[in-house]
């Protein structure tokens, strides 16, 4: 029996790992994003379809450490005086949209012929915006860092702070069991009490302990050890703020606050994060495997009428309350369609609900129903939106656009590589403009005191605007390589008094900005490459003379094999690297080869 039951176990394990293996790369494939495909395959593995797990409520459960981990590594990032930074969008962006949206949804409900307190209930659970979903499609486009997704951070960390108020809501709106006495104010002042305890012991625990204990554990030198102790930190918090009748994930964001000073933090950061995709991944699946169809398909006129309601409405409160807070209207119309659904504490809500009788078992089940079926919606919203969404003009508050300027240098980008190609010039003492076409770019150099411009440098009246008719050089160094080679022809030909100098990516790319015309151009790995190269040869046992001998002459069949694939001679090039590996014995004949 043991064993047959430890096979059950170990088939929902694999159908899991199995399931989210094929739909999620899948999904991506299809552009339609990993957190559908999760959900996609929660669905085709759950109860309503092939039915190897019956009970997706104890996965869900145990998923929500994959919300409360991905907290923790948000407030890893999030350092005090940050927070504080954000504090107007937090209470003050966050609180007017929740005010705003939960108005229009409560009305929502009772047009449905709801009673206020059940549509009420309702509406908060789907204002709860998925934080999961939402920082899951945030991460995957990059948009974390960037300020529209601060702006939605710190709106969805209000929401997370606001269901401990709505559950103690809950209590309040409970009709007195028969028979009981309902709850004294003085039971409730004690709840709060042991909130307000659980909060400082935990920022009591992150202020002195902490730091110390991850000292300790990092001179024992065990990594096995550093990965267990910040476990403990994430789901001791977590159940700390459980105990103290607090939100696991919100605990788990302080914990992570606290340790966003200390120097072990990037080293959490690496030791959670495996867990954190995996709980993650296990929380979608969860969801989707607890969508009941056949509940969708008993009320499918109310829930896909409630589906399309709450999230239109939600949309056009929250694009509404951004353009007040005067976000643009590409801003806003991002927001919207990314926070149209509702989250996963609506479950939280829901149940609370139900077991204090607010709501019946019927609302209950639509109103999960709804609110996975629009978290089930919302990647598709999105993908929608970015492929059929009117292009906006970029974004230039704080951005000054190129205008009539002269320079000795001019450079076009100026990311990793642009930054650093600028320090001689300026070490130089020579003038120097520096055009960029993405603002944020932008914007993040002139807080380290740069001044960047806009402009597209593959247009020859900004690069004439910028100063190219009379500068000696101009340095491309843009992370695009199809854009380089263009800029390369076109600062050739409108600067010709000018050395265009090129950042390559590879050999191809290479051969592409010789025909373009580059007076110079260098592989951005090739010379790195080079000197670690050169020092793997004296780790060998070799001199600097000789090391230095040897590299000069992988250097010299380099460029051999280099201009014979400029000429046109690609195939020989690349039989002369095979005969040359094939004559290490003798390379004298292979250099001659060469020759």
């Amino acid at each position: 029996m043991a064993a047959e039951a430890g096979s059950g176990s170990l088939i929902q394990v694999v159908s899991l790992l199995g399931a989210a293996v094929v739909a999620v790369p899948l999904f991506k494939r299809l552009g339609l994003g990993s957190v559908l495909g999760y959900l996609a395959a929660g669905l085709a593995i759950g109860p309503f379809g092939a039915g190897l797990f019956t009970d997706p409520q104890s996965i869900l459960h145990t998923a929500e450490l994959g919300v409360v981990m991905f907290l923790f590594v948000i407030g890893l990032e999030m350092r005090p005086s940050h927070l504080w930074n954000l504090r107007r969008s937090i209470f003050g962006l966050g609180s007017l949209q929740v005010v705003v949206c939960g108005a229009l949804l409560t009305l929502v409900g009772v047009a449905f012929g709801f009673s206020w307190p059940v549509s009420f209930i309702s509406a908060m659970g789907f204002v709860l915006t998925s934080t999961a979903i939402v920082m899951q499609l945030l991460g995957e486009r990059g948009d974390l860092a960037a300020p529209r997704g601060q702006k939605i951070v710190a709106i969805l960390l209000f929401e997370d702070l606001l269901i401990v108020p709505l559950l103690a809501l809950v209590a309040f709106m409970a009709p007195p069991a028969v028979g009981e006495v309902a709850a004294s104010a003085g039971a409730r002042w004690t709840a709060v009490g042991m909130a307000l305890a659980a909060i400082g012991a935990l920022v009591a625990a992150g202020l002195w302990l902490l730091n110390p204990l991850f000292r300790v554990l990092a001179n024992a030198k065990a990594r096995e050890v550093m990965t267990a102790a910040a476990l403990l930190v994430v789901l001791g918090a977590a159940l700390l703020m459980q105990l103290g009748g607090l939100s696991m994930a919100m605990g788990a964001f302080l914990a992570g606050v606290l340790l966003s000073e200390s120097t072990f933090r990037h080293q959490l950061e690496a030791d959670i994060e495996p867990f954190r995709g995996l709980l993650l991944g296990l929380f979608f699946l969860g969801v989707g495997m607890s969508l009941d169809l056949a509940v969708v398909a008993r009320n499918w006129p109310l829930i896909v009428s409630g589906v399309l309601a709450l999230m239109a409405v939600k949309a056009l409160c929250i694009y509404g309350v951004a353009r007040l807070a005067r976000s643009s209207h590409a801003d806003a119309l991002d927001r919207a369609v990314l926070m149209a659904q509702g989250g996963e504490f609506a479950f939280v809500l829901f149940a609370a609900a139900l077991a204090a009788r607010v709501i019946d078992p019927v609302v209950n089940a639509n109103m999960t129903a709804i609110v996975v079926l629009s978290m089930a919606l919302t990647p598709l919203t999105v993908l929608l939106h970015k492929r059929f969404a009117r292009q906006t003009a970029v974004s230039m508050d704080g951005v000054e656009a190129v205008g009539e300027h002269t320079a000795s240098v001019l450079i076009v980008g100026f990311g990793r590589v642009g930054q650093i190609a600028s320090q001689g010039v300026l070490a130089r003492g020579a003038s120097l403009t520096i055009i960029d076409n993405d603002t944020q770019v932008i914007r993040d150099a002139q807080s380290y005191g740069f001044k960047v411009y806009y402009g597209d440098g593959s247009r020859p009246d900004v690069l004439h605007a910028a100063g190219a008719h009379a500068a000696s050089a101009v340095l491309v160094c843009i992370n695009d390589r199809a854009a380089a080679t263009l800029i390369a022809e076109i600062a050739k030909e409108a600067c010709p008094q000018a050395r265009v100098l090129v950042r390559a990516f590879d050999r191809e790319h290479a051969i592409e900005l010789a025909h373009a015309g580059a007076d110079f151009f260098v592989r951005e790995t090739f010379e790195s490459a080079m000197l670690l190269g050169r020092e793997a040869v004296i780790a060998t046992g070799a001199s600097a003379e000789e090391a230095d001998e040897v590299m000069a002459e992988v250097r010299r069949r380099d460029a051999g094999r280099f201009d014979l694939e400029l000429a046109g001679g690609l195939f020989a090039g690349r039989a002369l690297v095979l005969r040359n590996l094939a004559d290490k014995a003798a390379p004298e004949d292979a250099a001659q080869a060469a020759h």
